[in-house]
């Protein structure tokens, strides 16, 4: 099953998901027996792809160091004051193995959820971990040559950020700006011996799904790993060997790398198909410097995966007025690149629990925004809004109104002719201005009106109220 060009990824927390399924239907529900109806709710018309969230084998002692550190626990019963021991089920980024657990149904019960969201013309995508291992990976006793050591020295200077196991004096993991990860080893990035064992387990990954989401793809660089670990670098980087290696295998697997600071590019040119757009969703919660974000090359901007809450960031309902929120979603939902939405997004869900949790406080659901949402990717879909060449517009004012310059706005047109106008105004304040778009008779595709102008050579005029959209196509 081929990717589109621009796919709509839906994700969602497993064990938090099939937790809820198991409580409604009163018995323990996998991912090999989810009920149609099920997969049909997180399916909806304009999803191509499906991020399962934390399928692999969590740690047993990540487990237990969680529940031992203070500040997770008081972030556990921040986000589920009425906390149960079985409700912490350790970070699915402290993995212990590459095969699902068997809470979720084992490798057999993916293979079943596969062909299910197949079946619906979806495809899977999994998370691989390419800097750390749980410390109960069985690498860490088997393979220590595969990972950052030390001497007795470092752990007795900074027990925090070095463990010993086996006689063996191990890096704890970590990123050049925080103190190490208490729950993890840190992978050494420039090991060959290592960066085979990566190539068989990406690959192991590749074989049981469509794509791939790579956790904090950028630790791994030559560039970030040699200035995190002061370690002299190999000649060639860590993903286009491993990447290189992956596409003689499974050539059509979509690789998606979570990026921040500023290597999105240098991703992308390593064999990345997408990469975070994090400075967007920066944006969107400040409310500045968007359209100059915009302004990059548009063929950057279609290999970005544009969001506005994942697992890692506080739900958009929690950080936006709920004009505020739509309005984003519309400007969201119609730029180039993928495009990521969060389980719970859709019904308006306020609190983000912790991935170390399998389960949520229960909270009152909009479905008027559900549908909305669901409408919206509809609309995006059926009408093939994204579809052709994309271009960033500039609004024209008066020089007695310059609110022209709250107004987003942006055109696909496609080959055959087909062209959509959007225009977004962020702002709380209404927005007036002219765009240099020709356009006769156009209806707006989010509420059905239709628009009509003395003749086609005039500027399109556009006047919104505050966080008001247009989602114009061209009749």
């Amino acid at each position: 099953m081929s990717w589109p060009e621009q796919p709509v990824i839906y994700e969602i927390n497993t064990a938090v998901w099939l937790g809820e399924l198991s409580r409604a239907a009163g018995r323990e529900i996998t991912l090999g027996d989810v009920p149609a109806s099920a997969w049909h709710a997180v399916t909806p018309a304009g999803v191509d792809a499906v991020w399962l969230m934390g399928v692999w084998e969590r740690s047993v002692l990540g487990l237990a160091i969680a529940n031992a550190h203070p500040g997770l626990r008081a972030s556990f019963r921040e986000a589920l004051p009425d906390l149960r021991a079985e409700d912490v089920a350790g970070s699915p980024y402290c993995v212990q193995r590459y095969v699902v657990a068997d809470a979720f149904g084992g490798d057999e019960g993916l293979a079943k959820a596969r062909a299910e969201l197949g079946a619906r013309g979806v495809r899977l995508i999994l998370d691989y971990v390419p800097s750390h291992v749980a410390p109960d990976h069985p690498w860490v006793a088997d393979h220590p040559e595969f990972f950052v050591r030390g001497t007795a020295d470092d752990y007795t200077n900074d027990p925090r950020s070095w463990l010993v196991v086996g006689g063996n004096v191990l890096a704890r993991g970590k990123d050049p700006y925080f103190p190490a990860w208490p729950d993890v080893v840190q992978l050494d990035a420039f090991s060959p011996a290592f960066r085979a064992a990566a190539t068989m387990t990406l690959g192991s990954v590749a074989a049981r799904c469509d794509g791939i989401r790579c956790d904090m793809a950028m630790l791994v660089t030559n560039e970030v790993f040699a200035r995190t670990w002061h370690k002299t670098p190999p000649e060639q980087d860590f993903w286009p060997e491993v990447i290189g290696a992956l596409r003689a295998r499974h050539p059509e697997t979509v690789l998606i790398a979570e990026a921040y600071w500023d290597m999105e590019w240098t991703l992308q040119q390593q064999g990345f198909h997408f990469c975070y757009d994090k400075r967007l969703y920066d944006r969107f919660i400040s409310g500045s410097g968007i359209r100059d974000h915009l302004r990059a090359d548009p063929a950057y901007q279609a290999r970005l995966l544009r969001f506005l809450e994942n697992q890692d960031e506080p739900r958009i309902a929690s950080e936006l007025p709920p004009a505020a929120a739509r309005a984003a979603a519309v400007a969201i939902a119609t730029l180039p690149g993928a495009t990521l939405w969060h389980e719970g997004q859709f019904e308006g869900r306020r609190v983000r629990p912790p991935v170390f949790l399998a389960r949520r406080p229960d909270e009152p659901l909009d479905h008027d925004l559900a549908a909305w949402y669901r409408r919206l990717l509809a609309v995006v879909h059926d009408h093939q809004v994204r579809l052709g060449e994309w271009r960033l517009l500039e609004a024209e004012g008066w020089p007695d109104n310059q609110s022209c310059r709250r107004l987003l706005a942006w055109t696909w047109t496609a080959a055959g002719g087909a062209r959509h106008v959007v225009v977004v105004n962020f702002s709380d304040q209404p927005a007036q201005g002219l765009l240099p778009v020709e356009l006769r008779r156009y209806t707006d595709l989010l509420d059905g009106m239709v628009y009509e102008q003395d003749d086609d050579l005039s500027p399109l005029y556009v006047a919104l109220e505050a966080w008001g959209c247009h989602l114009f196509a061209a009749a």
